[in-house]
């Protein structure tokens, strides 16, 4: 399974919440939405978020088994 908790550990080292991601940085409600329920979402997506957070994957997904 695939989760995204390392995306809320890192948003919290950079004192970011997800406010700043929807009405600052234009990443859809639906999307975080998504994000929070560990749902699929798009490469592009998750390319954005690391753009935006100016990190690497790992800072943001990680694989655990089910």
């Amino acid at each position: 399974m695939i989760s995204f908790k390392p995306l809320w550990d890192t948003l919290n080292k950079r004192d970011m919440s997800t406010y700043d991601l929807i009405y600052k940085l234009g990443i859809s409600a639906n999307t975080i939405h998504r994000l929070k329920h560990n749902q699929a979402v798009t490469t592009k997506t998750i390319n954005e978020l690391c753009s935006i957070l100016d990190c690497g994957i790992s800072d943001i997904i990680v694989y655990k088994e089910d």
